[in-house]
């Protein structure tokens, strides 16, 4: 069963002066088709003003299809007796971690979201314990997150997601705040979660080494679906890539040099082990 469907999903930006005349309309999104199955990895890109972003605020729910339609987990977005259950199955993370992290201590946090549910104090206990634990700050739950670094407070903001037992999790961005260790924490949090936990994953990004761990890739441009694939067939593409305004991994974007200088290097290069390997067999 699809986690998430969009069919000819449509979305319009519309600009009304005081009187309320429409003074201009933009189309964020332009019949876009989405299939993403349960347990999926997949990874969106897409240069600023591509659409990405406006795409995933429809999975949660937070914007409504000007035409077309959403299914989260089998329910339409469009109908307002199945916003409750669609934001409990698809969690949002997004840019900046202290715009959800409100509490004073972490557990609190975490325990937060749960809490707003109805859920009883001992659940909400095992869920903050377990949300904590799947994402590594367990050891932290007693601290100020103001005491945390970046990354860790995107992953206590990944916790207090998982404590309302999604069963996927949109994260728009997650990384762009960050310094390396802190984008290095959330991600490999992120890959445990889908590959451990078996949660579906949508990811936004702009860093193209986080998208090798994905299993499948969206590239946007101008609010439609212009290239998708495998991490590695969509960085096989190097020069369409860059005609979208975007770029690949570093040492994909060198076995790609390599390879036009005459050297035998295989596309769509995606770990440094790989070229090494692709290397060595030519020089044995």
């Amino acid at each position: 069963m699809d986690m998430i469907k969009t069919r000819d999903l449509t979305f319009e930006y519309i600009r009304r002066d005081e009187g309320g005349n429409v003074e201009s309309i933009n189309r964020a999104i332009d019949g876009v088709n989405l299939d993403v199955k349960k347990g999926d990895f997949i990874a969106i890109l897409g240069a600023n003003g591509s659409g990405k972003s406006t795409l995933a605020k429809h999975i949660n729910a937070l914007l409504y299809p000007t035409e077309g339609a959403v299914w989260v987990n089998g329910l339409n977005t469009a109908e307002e007796k199945n916003l409750l259950e669609i934001r409990r199955s698809a969690g949002m993370v997004f840019q900046n971690p202290d715009n959800q992290i409100i509490a004073t201590v972490v557990e609190e946090d975490v325990g937060f979201g749960p809490e707003n549910l109805g859920i009883p104090t001992e659940e909400i206990l095992k869920r903050v314990e377990e949300s904590l634990k799947a994402v590594g700050m367990f050891e932290y739950r007693k601290q100020s997150p103001n005491k945390l670094s970046g990354g860790q407070k995107q992953r206590v903001a990944i916790a207090g997601i998982m404590a309302m037992k999604p069963q996927c999790i949109v994260l728009d961005e997650p990384t762009a705040m960050l310094d390396p260790e802190g984008r290095k924490e959330v991600i490999s949090t992120v890959c445990s979660l889908n590959k451990l936990e078996k949660i579906t994953v949508l990811l936004i990004t702009h860093h193209m080494d986080e998208v090798i761990y994905a299993d499948k890739v969206f590239v946007m441009d101008r609010g439609k679906i212009v290239m998708q694939g495998t991490p590695r067939e969509i960085f096989s593409r190097v020069d369409e890539l860059k005609k979208y305004r975007l770029d690949v991994p570093q040492v994909t974007e060198l076995a790609y040099e390599l390879k036009k200088e005459g050297l035998d290097i295989p596309d769509g290069v995606l770990s440094i082990q790989e070229l090494v390997d692709a290397l060595l067999r030519l020089y044995p």
